[in-house]
This record gives structure tokens, C-alpha cells and sequence, in this order.
């Protein structure tokens, strides 16, 4: 069997007892270097895998409104290598090692993970002390991702039915905030940047200061302490703040509506609901409501507009976890027959049920069983975990929420559901967006 081979097997193993483990406390330990890196450990020994993740805390919301992209071009750019890290091979060393990596950007964040056999941690923290320090920003890196970034957003974007409606809905929702636009951001933009554009932004944000190094999985302590200090306690410390908006979005006063024309087939129905922040208490009643109404097969407005009324083909929740307030958007495909209008009406039904009536205590539980098995599984894994672990750090600064979320959903009634649709889930609160065939344009 191969290293490799090896590895996704055990992969598989430690999905497994991950659940298992979650009857208890995750255990795990937290220092800070000198130059501010933040640095959490949870060790777990129960098969010889290791997660290592960085999480930078800049994401779209810190970019320059002229210079749209950025956060996420880096996820690609650092990849590149480094100065010590040939082009290219930055995978190579990670595949070559039986492991697996990737990378992912939002509006408030970016993080870079590997996940290894345990005996290769050094290997992981040595690449990614090389993506802080030493990554290679410039032209020809930057020539090369420009054209990769540009056939993601054809692909994803441009050239895909329904593809913009995330982009034409944060534009109307959010005038003066930077999740008016989508990470992907602007290509105009993007070309339009010198190296040198790129080289500040690298070295504005990718510091040790606005990052936590989070280690999960099989190690020991005392070595893996002595690596973090070998690797990044010498790389030197972002001087002065950073960038982060302090830009508060007027309510929108009103229904924002109108009308796109795409290259589709069947009609689309957006509603896009203004929501807090998700470190406000109302986030975890929202949550729950945006499951209750169009995630899963079980949903509400899947089973009354695609099974019985047969309106709809498809319904879909699309709810921002954000730093700063956000949307909750709700995304409808007309079924044959049925025009924008009549899918509105009845998606308009099912959230005015919400508003005017407690839910069941039958509903209400199997929500709280939907919550706390999604909670399981998204820290069935060591990946999870590092995850986790680096997002509640950054986000919320209290990293131990990975222990203590679950009874805040727990805590959120019926009368809650109902109260926080009624203040959020109105006409008043939404950009609500027709998607219709072009050759129904006027």
C-alpha cells in the first residue's frame, strides 16, 4: 500500500472516530509568539494524521474598492512558491508527502490547510512559514493566476445559468460597505494592478500578526512548540494597524426590487434578506430559520413549492456567516408553466408562516437534531477542527465556542424563531430580484 494510499484510508478512519469524540471537551492550548502570531494546539492521537491551517484575517471587505480581487487572487498567488520553494512545486511537496492541501477565501478571512501523515508536520509548517515570508509576488506568478482567476469567473460566473445572481444581489443590498461585491471581485480591477499593488497587499495583511497557526491531530507538544518557534518566531511583525472597515450600511428603508435578464431558460426568484452579524446573538435564530425554510429536502419551501404545488424545481439558502451584518438569500428556479410572480407568491407564503405562527414542538426538535449533527460532522475531522478552531479565534476571538456553540442554538425557543422573523424575513428588509430569459426582455 501506498503512502498515499495509506493516508486516505485513515482519512477515512479519523472521520469516524471524530463523531465519537465529540461526546467530550476538544481539548487544546493556546500561546502567542512575540511577533503576535497566534498559535492553537489540539493534540489527538487516535490515528498518526496531522492539520495544519493558517487563517489570515483579511478577506474581500479589506480590499481597496478600486482594487477588488485581491484577497482572493492571493489564495491562488500563494501557491506560486516561494524564494526558497521552486514554481510549482509547492503541491509537489505535499502530494509527494501522501498529503493533501487547499485553500479558501471570504469576505472576512483566508486559509491555507494541509493535511498530512503526522511525520510530516515539519514539512507543513516549513511551507507555510515559506507562503508568510517568503512567497513570490511578482509579474510572472501574477501573469499566470490572472488568466487562472479569469476562467474561474467565466466558468463560476459569467458563462453559467443564474450564474451573477449573487453579484447582482450584494450590489443592490450594500451601498456602502465592501460586501457589495463578491470575493472573485473585479477582473478590470485585477489587470489594471502593478506587482507593486500586489506586493503591498502581501505585505498589508500576510503577517504574523493578523494570523493563528492552528495544529490539530497527532504531535507531540514540545516538539511541535519547538517547530512553530524555529519556523515563524523570527519572521518579523507587521508595524502599525490594519485595515478594517468600520463602515455601518444604512438600513435599506424599503424593498430594494428589480429585474435581470440572463441567458436561462426558466424564470428565478431571489429574495436577499439584510441579517446581523453572525456574532450576534439573533445569527443562531436566523440560522435556524434559514434551515427550517429552504435547506435540505426537507425544507419548508422545498416541500410546498417543488412537491406539491410543483412551482418550483429547485430551491436553495444561501446564508452569509459574516463578520459585519450580511445576507440571507433565498434562491428559487420556476418550474415549466410558472412565471416569477406566482413562485413569489408562494415563497412569500411560506416565510409569512413563519412570521405569524409559533412553529411546532415537533419542527423545533428536529431542527435542534439537524443543528447538532451538522456540528458533529463539521468537527468529525482534524481539518474540521483546525478549522474551526481558526475561525471562532478570529472571528469571534473566543476559540473555545468549539465546545460551548451548540448550547447557544440549544438556547434559541420557538418564540424566538418567530420574533427574528418578523424583525429580519420582511418585504421591507430585501432586495428581491427577478431572473428572467433575455428574449423576454423589453
Amino acid at each position: 500500500m501506498t503512502l498515499r494510499k495509506l493516508f486516505f484510508l485513515l482519512s477515512g478512519v479519523l472521520l469516524g472516530t471524530g463523531l465519537l469524540a465529540q461526546d467530550r471537551a476538544i481539548e487544546f492550548e493556546q500561546l502567542t509568539l512575540d511577533n503576535g502570531l497566534d498559535v492553537i494546539l489540539h493534540q489527538d492521537k487516535t490515528t498518526p494524521i496531522v492539520a495544519i491551517a493558517v487563517m489570515y484575517h483579511v478577506g474581500s471587505k479589506n480590499e481597496n474598492p478600486d482594487r477588488t480581487g485581491f484577497a482572493h487572487f492571493f489564495e491562488h498567488l500563494l501557491f506560486e512558491g516561494s524564494e526558497n520553494i521552486e514554481r510549482g512545486q509547492f503541491d509537489k511537496y505535499i502530494q509527494d508527502a501522501g498529503g493533501t492541501l487547499n485553500a479558501y477565501t471570504t469576505s472576512d478571512v483566508t486559509c491555507y490547510f494541509e493535511i498530512l501523515p503526522s511525520n510530516q508536520l515539519e514539512l507543513g509548517m516549513w511551507l507555510e512559514s515559506e507562503r508568510m515570508l517568503h512567497a513570490k509576488v511578482e509579474d510572472k506568478g501574477i501573469e499566470t493566476q490572472r488568466e487562472v482567476v479569469k476562467e474561474e469567473m467565466r466558468q463560476r460566473y459569467d458563462n453559467r445559468p443564474y450564474g451573477t445572481f449573487r453579484m447582482e444581489a450584494l450590489k443592490r443590498a450594500f451601498k456602502k460597505h465592501p460586501y457589495q461585491w463578491p470575493t472573485i471581485g473585479s477582473m478590470d480591477h485585477l489587470n489594471a494592478a502593478t506587482e507593486a499593488d500586489y506586493v503591498n497587499f502581501y505585505k498589508d495583511f500576510y503577517v504574523p500578526n493578523n494570523a493563528v497557526l492552528v495544529i490539530a491531530g497527532d504531535f507531540e507538544t514540545k516538539q511541535a512548540k519547538k517547530w512553530v518557534n524555529q519556523y515563524f518566531g523570527t519572521i518579523p511583525a507587521k508595524k502599525g494597524s490594519f485595515y478594517r472597515p468600520e463602515i455601518k450600511e444604512p438600513a435599506l428603508n424599503g424593498e430594494v426590487r428589480d429585474t435581470v435578464y440572463d441567458q436561462i431558460q426558466l424564470p428565478a426568484v431571489i429574495h436577499a434578506y439584510r441579517i446581523p452579524s453572525i456574532t450576534e446573538d439573533d445569527a443562531y435564530a436566523i440560522q435556524m430559520l434559514n434551515r427550517l425554510l429552504s435547506e435540505g429536502e426537507s425544507s419548508r419551501m422545498r416541500r410546498a413549492l417543488v412537491d406539491e404545488q410543483e412551482k418550483a424545481l429547485a430551491v436553495y439558502n444561501f446564508a452569509d456567516g459574516t463578520e459585519d451584518p450580511g445576507l440571507s438569500m433565498t434562491f428559487a428556479i420556476a418550474s415549466a408553466g410558472t412565471d416569477a410572480k406566482a413562485l413569489e407568491e408562494a415563497m412569500d407564503a411560506e416565510t409569512a408562516k413563519v412570521r405569524e405562527e409559533l412553529i411546532s414542538e415537533q419542527e423545533y426538535q428536529k431542527l435542534q437534531n439537524q443543528i447538532e449533527a451538522s456540528f458533529f460532522t463539521d468537527n468529525a475531522s482534524m481539518f474540521g477542527i483546525a478549522n474551526s478552531l481558526a475561525t471562532y479565534h478570529t472571528i469571534y476571538d473566543d476559540a473555545n465556542l468549539i465546545n460551548t456553540e451548540l448550547e447557544k442554538y440549544k438556547a434559541v425557543t420557538r418564540e424566538d424563531l418567530q420574533r427574528v422573523a418578523k424583525k429580519y424575513l420582511v418585504p421591507g428588509n430585501r432586495v428581491a430580484l427577478y431572473y428572467l430569459p433575455k428574449p423576454a426582455q423589453p
